[in-house]
């Protein structure tokens, strides 16, 4: 480890340069650490006929074998990679998560994917089923309308077609190889 600062207001260029060189050399971290999040959703049920990892990749399977590209499968299988830390906000965290690595429709179908997912459960909350319809004029609209309605509500079954996460790694080792998007 080289000389750095204590105090960002004291530190100089050289030693952002460093920094910025190290980031860039250890952005394949980034791909292990979200493989190490989507394998601790197997520990989450919740009530579910199967754990969340399962359901993430029953999710990218569908994407995948709809035709869907490499940012729209990552998604897929990352959707719900936010429920590692909290499930009520488990969109917001994983699209924000995403975000740099993934299209701006991409980002948007994870970030809002619970409000176009409430069609099919919110009744039995007392919540009303339509709340994807205040994004109906968004570009975005229709990607968040396949994901949710095609691939990720009819994906908790315990026998239903799932790849294993290591047929999705060289995906997301791809995806999460450098930030794209800002």
């Amino acid at each position: 480890m080289t000389d750095t600062f204590t105090r960002m207001d004291e530190s100089t260029a050289e030693q952002w340069a460093v920094i910025g060189q190290e980031t860039a050399a250890n952005q394949g971290r980034v791909a292990d650490r979200i493989l190490m999040l989507l394998r601790s959703l197997e520990d989450i049920t919740d009530g579910f006929s199967c754990n969340q990892l399962v359901h993430c990749l029953q999710t990218a399977t569908l994407a995948e074998r709809a035709g869907a590209d490499a940012e729209v499968v990552v998604g897929s299988l990352c959707h719900d990679i936010g429920k590692a830390i909290s499930v009520p906000n488990h969109g917001p965290i994983a699209a924000e998560m995403l975000r740099p690595y993934v299209r701006p429709d991409v980002f948007h179908t994870l970030y809002h994917h619970q409000d176009f997912q409430g069609r099919h459960y919110y009744q039995h909350f007392g919540m009303p089923t339509d709340l994807r319809e205040q994004y109906r004029d968004e570009p975005w609209f229709a990607l968040c309308e396949q994901f949710t309605d095609d691939w990720d509500q009819v994906a908790f079954d315990p026998n239903g077609p799932t790849e294993p996460l290591e047929h999705f790694e060289p995906l997301v080792r791809e995806v999460f190889a450098r930030p794209r998007y800002r």
